[in-house]
């Protein structure tokens, strides 16, 4: 009975196009988490009373703000543990047969991969941008639109702000997982550069 197995190649490219998924799948959140804001944002305005009406509860939907922005930074963080789990994978294949030593090897030489992963740095800092763009303005809009409503209840704000910061706070110490060749220094964790 003969034996059936893949080849090393076709592990390589499946893993390859699995990174390119994944690295799709991190900017479609983006998109997700704009299109979530500006909707929120909508509904914040839309419910602002007219003349003298009572002001409808909207408390509970500023959280909508730090839960748009906590399901960002946890898709970003999956995102990057399955690129670099993904890419550790690639390196291993990139290695048989010693074939890192006379081919060029982006996920093995750091001289390929690490510029590159400095470069994706910025991405990580874009989101973060947005997650305090997104939090500021629907938190600041809400504030703005109830001022009363927040003064006699100010623990929905105090609470929608600190799930803001705990979004910005991963979303910022995401690069940690980031993949780096073996021995080498995470992105934005390099203490030489």
């Amino acid at each position: 009975m003969a034996k059936s197995f893949v080849d090393a190649n076709y592990r390589f490219i499946a893993a390859n196009q699995e990174v390119n998924a994944r690295i799709t799948q991190r900017q479609q959140a983006l998109a997700l988490y704009v299109s979530l804001v500006v909707s929120l944002l909508a509904v914040l305005v839309a419910l602002r009373p007219a003349g003298g009406a009572k002001e409808p509860p909207v408390e509970w939907l500023i959280f909508g703000f730090p839960v748009a922005s906590l399901c960002l930074a946890f898709l970003n963080y999956m995102a990057e543990r399955a690129i670099s789990n993904l890419r550790t994978f690639i390196a291993v294949l990139e290695q048989l047969e010693d074939a890192h030593h006379h081919l060029p090897s982006y996920n093995t030489d750091p001289r390929w991969s690490q510029g590159a992963n400095q470069a994706r740095r910025f991405r990580d800092f874009a989101a973060a941008i947005l997650a305090l763009a997104g939090n500021a303005a629907g938190l600041g809009a809400a504030r703005t639109i109830y001022p009363q409503r927040f003064s006699d209840a100010p623990v929905f704000l105090y609470v929608a702000m600190a799930l803001a910061g705990v979004s910005l706070l991963v979303l910022l110490v995401t690069p940690k997982w980031s993949y780096a060749p073996a021995g080498h220094a995470r992105p934005g964790f390099n203490r030489q550069s």
